[in-house]
């Protein structure tokens, strides 16, 4: 099967055209600076379902604060949160800093150069695996993502649906056979920059494209509608009463998330789940979850917030708190002191209705 997708393809001249185009039109990314494997590590869980442009200046910071494996295997993981605040899907930030720790305990800080020691390590998966052992250590892996798969869809003009792990595996195989071993490093980065720069989702310049006479889409003129991927499931809607509950301190009720799950460890303002307990129940429900008494102010805003499995719809009121017995899961915080906490992008939005 590979074969026979392949027979269309001049391996070397493909390489070599890839491979001239990307030495010669490459960004100037801050990771591209050297081949330092725990940069590389960091840029690419970075990146991970973000922009490259948002990226950028995390990662400065990110390598600033924590330039080598030791520091951030030290680091208090509320600071590592804080610098990761903004850039979302948190347990890449909280696998990260895990893996780091085992790196320092079991490999004297070294970070592995073994595919299997490598892609044991928490967070780390085939895309980041091969990223990893092609662009640091110059192993001839694959590195298979979304971005790649799109392009090596169009290439080889694959109608298999991308979504599918079967599919993975089979863009796999075929980049194993297309692979720049004397070059890995730049094979695979330049097919993600082709990806990026000229491949991209909807509309791709093909008349740009230094690899237009070796694609089987584009001869055809399907390179539009390619890949093929099916429709994910409507995300879900859940809607929370947000209560920015203040005492007569002018301190505000700040709420640690739970150390599992969505937006792990995380701080926000106390979120009233209002559609399981009703208006009539809010004040005791919260009485009941958090231990203390309020009562209900103004309405100070409605927002709403997508991730990529369901949708919070946020009603955000005051409140006033009547009685201070809380539960050890908050915290009264001074209005100024509450950038110094890791918030989700929700609640840095909320914080701009505190008054």
């Amino acid at each position: 099967m590979i074969d026979k997708k392949l027979q269309y393809i001049d391996i070397s001249r493909f390489q070599n055209d890839l491979i001239t185009w990307y030495q010669e039109n490459k960004r100037d990314l801050p990771w591209r600076q050297d081949q330092d494997p725990y940069k590389i590590w960091v840029s690419e869980i970075m990146l991970q379902q973000t922009k490259v442009d948002t990226v950028i200046p995390y990662f400065q910071r990110f390598i600033e604060k924590y330039p080598d494996v030791h520091a951030l295997a030290q680091a208090d993981p509320e600071d590592v949160l804080k610098s990761w605040e903004g850039l979302g899907y948190y347990s890449r930030a909280r696998n990260l800093q895990n893996a780091v720790r085992e790196v320092v305990a079991t490999y004297n800080g070294e970070v592995p150069d073994n595919g299997d020691e490598l892609g044991a390590l928490k967070g780390v998966g085939a895309y980041t695996k091969g990223a990893i052992l092609s662009i640091a250590f110059n192993q001839p892996e694959p590195a298979v993502d979304g971005n790649v798969m799109r392009v090596f869809s169009r290439i080889l003009r694959i109608e298999e649906d991308i979504a599918l792990q079967r599919t993975k595996k089979l863009f796999e195989s075929y980049v194993r056979e297309l692979i720049d071993e004397s070059d890995p490093s730049s094979f695979n980065q330049a097919v993600m920059e082709l990806g990026a720069l000229i491949c991209t989702p909807k509309s791709p310049a093909c008349l740009l494209c230094p690899l237009q006479e070796h694609c089987q889409a584009f001869a055809a003129g399907v390179e539009e509608e390619l890949p093929i991927k099916k429709k994910a499931k409507k995300q879900k809607k859940v809607p929370y009463v947000v209560l920015l509950v203040k005492n007569k301190q002018e301190q505000y009720i700040i709420e640690k998330r739970s150390d599992k799950g969505l937006l792990a460890n995380l701080w926000q303002f106390p979120m009233v789940p209002i559609n399981e307990i009703g208006w009539d129940h809010l004040e005791n429900w919260v009485y009941h979850e958090y231990g203390i008494h309020l009562t209900l102010g103004e309405k100070q805003a409605n927002l709403k917030h997508v991730f990529s499995h369901l949708i919070w719809q946020l009603d955000v009121y005051e409140a006033k708190l009547e009685q201070p017995n809380m539960n050890e899961r908050l915290k009264l915080v001074e209005k100024e002191a509450l950038t110094n906490y890791p918030f989700p992008v929700s609640h840095q939005k909320i914080m701009s209705y505190i008054k």
